[in-house]
């Protein structure tokens, strides 16, 4: 764990869903969509970019006799978003509160 901003993680949705995925073993497409408020499309390309980073594994099954996807946040996924989370609150460290 770095300490140091993720460029890959840093983007609002991205950060959202790395600790939305943080908090569970896996996770529905549809379920991630609907929390972030975002299309399939937005999404997908988030996801695209979280998974080329090695940061999340993509698995589609069928269910409920249509396809769906599950999200879950790799270990190296929880490594960087654990040194993202640490950057940051080195960074507020210094903010005085309001």
């Amino acid at each position: 764990m770095s300490g140091e901003l993720d460029p890959v993680i840093h983007a609002p949705n991205r950060l959202q869903m790395c600790c939305m995925l943080a908090a569970v073993d896996t996770i529905d497409f549809a379920t991630v969509r609907e929390a972030l408020d975002v299309s399939e499309s937005v999404l997908s390309k988030h996801v695209k970019t979280l998974e080329e980073a090695g940061y999340v594994k993509v698995r589609k099954a069928a269910s409920e006799g249509r396809q769906r996807t599950w999200l879950s946040l790799s270990k190296p996924g929880r490594e960087a978003l654990k040194g993202h989370l640490a950057a940051l609150k080195a960074m507020m460290a210094g903010v005085p509160e309001a």
